[in-house]
């Protein structure tokens, strides 16, 4: 089976108020997507102001002497920052174009399909999430809008 999504990654995000389960549910999520051979980004939104990197290193450094942006690789991996006003969910979900599942932390009021956790001991289990989630990329790949919406809402249902 092809598990990549047609041409763009498949959004779905996991939305709750604080300390409801999100992060516990994505952190199980990832694993048992990455088992079925689907290659797994996450994007969390922070409703307050945070600190990308830690103070001491070059590139904190760089940033504290006024760069607007500072990017660290290896030949392993790479992190990008900048500072930015006004950046969207959409726009951050293009620099994952390799991906084929993002998973959305936080936004409750986007309109990507999602599971709402409502409480830390009311984790779902993972796996019929994960089977949720692959039911709407199929749905998503023979009715494709090219917005990453499909027909499904929250929590699977219509």
């Amino acid at each position: 089976m092809d598990n990549t999504a047609v041409g763009r990654p498949y959004i779905y995000a996991v939305s709750g108020f604080k300390n409801t389960g999100k992060t516990t549910l994505i952190t199980k999520l990832i694993p048992e997507l990455k088992s079925r051979g689907y290659k797994v980004a996450v994007i969390k939104h922070d409703g307050h102001d945070f600190e990308p990197d830690v103070p001491g290193t070059d590139s904190f450094r760089h940033r504290m002497a006024g760069a607007f942006g500072t990017a660290v690789y290896s030949s392993g991996r790479m992190m990008v920052t900048k500072e930015c006003s006004g950046v969207t969910e959409h726009e951050i979900v293009q620099a994952f174009p390799e991906a084929d599942i993002i998973l959305l932390e936080g936004l409750k009021d986007s309109t990507y399909p999602k599971y709402i956790c409502d409480h830390p001991r009311n984790i779902p289990d993972v796996k019929a999430v994960a089977d949720t989630i692959e039911s709407n990329m199929k749905i998503t790949r023979k009715e494709d809008t090219g917005d990453g919406h499909d027909e499904k809402g929250v929590n699977g249902r219509n």
